[in-house]
């Protein structure tokens, strides 16, 4: 326009201005009010789009009231036109972060809410922020009138070259959507791989898998290792499992006596000890004449791997002590040693009557 600047033009343009803010000011604390109520909503997908509402709409007020105060003004032509251009990628700009963060939010709230897929693997999470803020970036360059053809030709060109010096971060990308896709390992998860690692899965990334250990330290394993190791999940099909204790009785212990001690013993271990399954049948199997004692197995019910070894602590001292009361004896394997004139003469083992702890006996000829 080649008309001069008046005082309406600034009055109308500052009432276009103000009325963007104002707009942008109540439409804040209505979203505000929307958020309270979402929060007493069971779904937090409500949430998440809240927010990022709250983050588009102010700015689109305030972009429309920037707009109307520009046609307002006398601009030339070549000035509407770029002023609109701005106003315009700003709008984009922040519509597409607050899409990214909303289609990263609902991915989140989906996988959280699934008992089948991986609630705080970052790496759906990443891919779905990285495709929304690529595709809202390729738009601003259609905006501005550049013309994406080519980038993508020369994407799909520079693409092999990029892949061919990437096979070791591309060979992890995959083998983390692999894992997850498959369900073999989730986080939460306690894992133990055929190199000796084991611990819970934290986080399954575009890249690693980080396992917490027993003694909190963390051990960063590369999704492509993971894929391609043996490796035992402890917490799939499901997560109780049982445990195995070994027990040995001397060979004049009434076995019926020592079976009802000992199923006794677990049933009060199975009711009282945080973690075990109160459920649980106790469980007592002989299997074994040994060379000092007879052996059994006892299975133990366990909530989840690492209750095992409180369970099994808990057990042993409360199995020694009733032992103890009832007469029933763990007899400790001994060796006599018979000496004689120039040679030492060892006689197999035996069992000896005496409990664990008590010194062993040596015969002199």
């Amino acid at each position: 326009m080649n008309r001069a600047l008046t005082v309406d033009d600034l009055v109308l343009a500052g009432i276009a201005l103000a009325a963007g803010l104002l707009g942008a000011f109540l439409l804040r604390m209505l979203l505000r009010w929307l958020g309270k109520h979402a929060d007493r909503t069971r779904w937090s997908g409500d949430d998440v789009i809240v927010d990022a509402l709250r983050t588009v709409v102010p700015w689109a007020a305030v972009a429309g009231g920037a707009a109307g105060a520009a046609a307002a003004l006398p601009l030339t032509r070549t000035v509407q036109h770029h002023t609109n251009q701005v106003l315009t990628v700003l709008l984009i700009f922040v519509v597409t972060v607050s899409a990214a963060r909303v289609v990263a939010g609902l991915v989140r709230t989906v996988t959280q809410s699934r008992s089948g897929v991986a609630g705080s693997a970052t790496i759906f999470v990443n891919i779905t922020r990285v495709l929304v803020l690529a595709i809202g970036f390729l738009v601003v360059l259609q905006t501005l009138g550049i013309s994406i053809a080519p980038m993508l030709t020369a994407l799909g060109v520079g693409g092999l070259a990029v892949a061919l010096a990437l096979q070791d971060t591309l060979a992890n990308l995959f083998a983390g959507i692999h894992i997850l896709a498959s369900r073999t390992v989730q986080p939460g998860d306690y894992i133990r791989l055929s190199s000796g690692e084991e611990g819970y899965v934290e986080d399954i990334n575009w890249r690693q898998t980080t396992v917490r250990n027993l003694s909190n330290n963390l051990v960063v394993i590369p999704n492509g290792q993971l894929a391609k190791t043996n490796m035992t999940n402890f917490m799939r099909p499901e997560q109780q499992l049982t445990i195995m204790v070994q027990v040995g009785v001397a060979y004049d212990s009434d076995l019926e006596h020592v079976e009802r001690v000992t199923t006794e013993v677990v049933a009060e271990v199975m009711t009282e000890i945080t973690g075990a399954v109160p459920d649980h049948e106790p469980a007592v199997r002989f299997h074994t004449f040994g060379d000092s004692r007879i052996g059994f197995t006892v299975i133990l019910g366990v909530g989840e791997f690492s209750d095992q070894y409180r369970i099994k602590h808990e057990f042993i001292k409360r199995l020694h002590r009733r032992y103890r009361e009832e007469g029933i004896r763990i007899p400790a394997p001994t060796r006599t040693v018979a000496l004689q004139q120039g040679a030492v003469v060892i006689p197999h083992q035996r069992g000896t009557e005496n409990e664990p702890g008590e010194a062993n006996s040596a015969r002199r000829d």
